[in-house]
């Protein structure tokens, strides 16, 4: 759920804190106190556009900042993590950063691109205004209503059957690949084979190149090495002359019995004994090594040569095929891989020509499933949208949902459509056409309170805005009513005007337009209320007169009514 929003330098508003809470929130205030903009700063944490003009006049920049509370092990959690995201407890920090110049999207502390919000955060904070209820007029919607109602079962039938529409679009256009293949097809082919038979030829190993380099430089140098080596040797362990004086290795050996004789009459002594006895054993090995090398160098002209012509076939390759060795070898194998499909010919498409039709009917038996969970689920949901508009001034009012074949598609193939008849008598036409405005935010509702009724309890945020428009009275009522309703899934949050609906809700957040006259500009302030703050905000909305007494009397009502009538 949606546990904090601030907002800073936004629109009217200066700065804004709102601590929410589950169940039902409402906000409420004067036109022009900017309720509005919660909900474009909404929309901004959800990843939307992030538009300059939305700084506060005067300001260098605006922000918005959510924290969105989430339970451990919650898959956004760890989708925000691969992304770069800190979690504190289950608490994900979000942020939108405006200012002129450019814009900044924050997830965990990491800045992210925008896209990310969207897709981590939109699904946890839906926001239903008056857009959102436009796109219930697309089939597309009305479809995925349907599909979140039909249940975890059809839901699994639904990624079955994406997974086989993906793997028959491979299969088509491996077959498009291999069948258009001519004349272009054999010219690739015979360079692949060429290349292949190249690399085969040289049979590079990895690692060859850097050694080839290193044994080529000794080579190239070896009288150089040979001179530097014997010098050191016979530093070292002495000549082979007698009268030749010794070497370090003698000198050490010396020097550590001297020490060792006279070890026990200082403990120090002792000590350097022993480390020269250490540098006595590494000289000695070092003496060694030097003499092996000594008689390993060689400096046959042939075996240099014969290295030279090997570095340049190898570093041809590298010039054709890859940076080094590895992307030679790698490439080779793609290379084999290519020349199957293109020598395989007739038999080869043969081949993923049954693959495709075994596919197609997978696929065509998962669409039948996929339509039969979507036709199960439509006469149930009708009527749980049916039986919620009775109360919401739709007396009569019908919503028919149809489900038909169509072509095959990334969703299956059905074709779903709402359709509506607004009173008794009236033809049911479809949703996208017929609705007005009024009409299609209260079926907006029906359908969150019978989706909130099949999914059960959500860590979903639903914010509402303007679903009470064009409505009154006892509609508004119920309105309320079923709002509430919603609460006990998932939180909801409530942007209106109507005291009727705002007399519901388990918080009640007020915001309060000002002018400062000495900046000659308005600002909002944000406040949590209860009691008779409440009372009085209520009576303002339905009256205009907050001090008005029969107005505090029917906001009294109204509070009752929201605490006992849920």
């Amino acid at each position: 759920m949606l546990a904090e929003l601030t907002l800073r330098d936004l629109g009217v508003i200066e700065e804004a804190h709102l601590d929410l809470a589950p169940g039902l929130s409402v906000i409420t205030g004067e036109t022009g106190a900017g309720k509005t903009m919660l909900l474009t700063a909404l929309g901004l944490l959800r990843g939307g556009k992030a538009d300059p003009s939305l700084i506060r006049a005067g300001a260098p920049r605006g922000l918005v900042e959510g924290v969105v509370r989430l339970p451990p092990g919650h898959p956004a959690l760890a989708e925000a993590q691969d992304s770069g995201a800190l979690v504190d407890d289950g608490d994900l920090m979000v942020g939108r950063s405006i200012a002129e110049s450019r814009s900044r999207a924050l997830l965990g502390g990491a800045s992210v691109p925008a896209g990310v919000l969207t897709r981590i955060v939109a699904p946890l904070v839906t926001v239903h205004g008056q857009a959102d209820q436009l796109r219930l007029r697309t089939g597309a919607q009305q479809r995925d209503v349907v599909d979140a109602y039909a249940g975890a079962d059809h839901a699994a039938a639904l990624a079955t059957y994406r997974e086989v529409y993906e793997r028959v679009g491979e299969l088509r256009a491996h077959l498009e690949r291999l069948r258009g293949q001519g004349a272009e097809a054999v010219r690739e082919a015979e360079a692949l084979t060429q290349a292949v038979a190249e690399i085969e030829r040289v049979a590079p190993q990895v690692g060859e190149d850097a050694e080839l380099d290193a044994r080529i430089e000794r080579l190239t140098h070896v009288e150089e090495l040979r001179v530097v080596a014997a010098q050191a040797h016979g530093a070292l362990a002495g000549g082979d002359d007698a009268a030749a004086p010794p070497g370090a290795a003698v000198l050490v050996a010396s020097a550590r019995r001297g020490l060792e004789a006279a070890a026990q009459r200082d403990g120090l002594i002792g000590e350097l004994a022993a480390r020269l006895r250490e540098a006595e054993y590494q000289v000695g090995d070092i003496a060694e090594e030097l003499g092996a090398y000594l008689h390993e160098l060689d400096s046959d002209p042939a075996t240099l040569e014969a290295l030279h012509a090997r570095r340049a076939q190898v570093r041809s390759l590298l010039r054709k095929y890859g940076a080094s060795v590895a992307d030679v070898l790698e490439w080779a194998r793609f290379a084999a891989e290519r020349l199957t499909d293109l020598d395989a010919g007739d038999e080869r498409i043969a081949d993923l020509s049954r693959q495709l039709t075994t596919a197609m009917e997978e696929l065509g038996a998962a669409a039948e499933r996929v339509g039969a969970g979507r036709r199960a689920a439509t006469k149930a949901l009708a009527g749980a949208i049916n039986g919620e508009l009775a109360g919401l001034a739709m007396p009569g009012a019908r919503v028919d949902i149809e489900v038909a074949a169509t072509d095959l598609g990334p969703h299956g193939g059905d074709e779903v459509v709402f359709s509506l008849a607004a009173h008794p008598g009236a033809p049911a036409r479809p949703l996208g056409r017929s609705a007005s405005g009024g009409e299609l935010s209260r079926v907006m509702l029906a359908v969150e309170v019978a989706l909130a009724a099949a999914r059960g309890s959500t860590d979903e945020t639903l914010v509402f805005d303007e679903v009470d428009a064009g409505i009154g009275g006892r509609a508004a009522i119920e309105v309320g009513r079923r709002l509430a309703r919603v609460a006990s899934h998932a939180q909801v949050v409530v942007v209106t005007h109507l005291a009727q609906v705002a007399a519901f809700a388990d918080r009640h957040i007020v915001l309060d337009k000002r002018s400062d006259d000495a900046a000659a500009s308005t600002l909002t302030s944000v406040a949590s209320v209860s009691g008779a703050d409440r009372e009085r905000e209520l009576a303002r909305m339905l009256a205009g007169q907050e001090s008005s007494a029969s107005a505090r009397a029917h906001a009294r009502e109204l509070l009752a009514l929201g605490r006992q009538g849920r």
